[in-house]
């Protein structure tokens, strides 16, 4: 695990490295942005940086220190992740006892605390008075996807390094070279992800989400050419993926958008079901009125499903809206 394994952020790499050459490591870190971008690895090899036996910009891979961080049993470093979806009182209590130990091999400590806006409030109290006055050889690293879910207080404590989207040229190489998918396909995953590599080799690796989004296609091409009866049929299969209605709906989204673009802009590069296009060129017959219509009701939808709206209601009433 180093820089290298990590694709794109090249500049927060570069300002992590700008540190440790000069010097000037804060005792606590927040690494924000959305899920799947490379938050975690980044802070791990940062972690793994600052432990190196060389202490330069990058771990050397070669000492023992760097050795025991891959192998996962390195004294001076712990990864605190969410137990059933959340981070209790307990698990800082317990972080805090090793906080307190001075190191055992290293001339830090690195602690990293991922999906931290998990933490519960007791959770983060108890955590607020270890950031207030850190030992000199800790180094805390929190990572988040929610950072409007943490205390002000935890957040003035923490220096803000912020991840965003990989550019969707830098996703369709890595998928191509690593994954063996096509341009088009590796181009359909990095958008759909808006630029995730995590979330993105999760497709890739997925034959399931493909036969998803051949379901949806699908039905969706029923209810336009007018079969109703296709929003009824289709229950048992919104139904059985209700824990990633999500992913379902965004698959309908990126559907009548690409159906906007083919009918109004004519530029068929824009097109992300570039491989749907014989399906997607007979349903022109809608207009723009009904295409932005169906486009409103899914978001709708989406929002009332995360309102805790009647779920299957949402999505009758979205369904027998695309069907006109």
């Amino acid at each position: 695990m180093d820089y290298k394994e990590i694709i794109g952020h090249e500049k927060n790499i570069e300002s992590l490295k700008r540190l440790v050459q000069n010097g000037t490591i804060s005792h606590s870190f927040l690494f924000e942005g959305e899920e799947g971008l490379g938050k975690k690895m980044t802070a791990e090899a940062f972690g793994k940086t600052l432990l190196c036996e060389e202490q330069k910009q990058e771990p050397c891979n070669r000492c023992s220190s760097c050795i025991k961080f891959d192998r996962g049993n390195h004294p001076d470093f712990r990864l605190l992740e969410p137990k059933k979806g959340l981070i209790k009182k307990g698990d800082i209590e317990a972080l805090i006892k090793d906080v307190a130990m001075a190191p055992f091999e290293s001339k830090r400590k690195v602690f990293i605390i991922n999906d931290c806006h998990k933490m519960n409030r007791e959770a983060m109290n108890s955590l607020l008075k270890t950031l207030e006055e850190p030992p000199e050889y800790v180094v805390i690293i929190l990572i988040t996807s929610n950072a409007n879910s943490l205390l002000p207080t935890i957040l003035s404590r923490a220096m803000s390094i912020k991840f965003y989207p990989i550019e969707v040229a830098k996703v369709v190489d890595y998928l191509v070279n690593n994954y063996d998918k096509s341009k088009d396909e590796a181009r359909f995953i990095a958008e759909f992800t808006k630029g995730s590599i995590g979330k993105s080799i999760e497709l890739s690796t997925s034959n399931e989400f493909f036969l998803k989004r051949d379901e949806v296609i699908d039905i969706v091409d029923d209810l336009v050419k007018g079969n109703k009866v296709r929003a009824f049929d289709s229950k048992d299969f919104f139904d059985s993926n209700k824990e990633n209605i999500d992913e379902v709906l965004d698959l309908i989204l990126f559907w009548f958008r690409d159906l906007m673009i083919y009918k109004f802009v004519s530029d068929s590069n824009l097109i992300i079901n570039k491989d749907k296009m014989p399906i997607l060129s007979k349903e022109t017959f809608l207009d723009f009125q009904n295409i932005n219509d169906i486009i409103e009701r899914v978001e709708q939808a989406k929002k009332d499903i995360s309102r805790n709206v009647n779920f299957q209601l949402s999505i009758e009433t979205m369904l027998l809206n695309i069907g006109g």
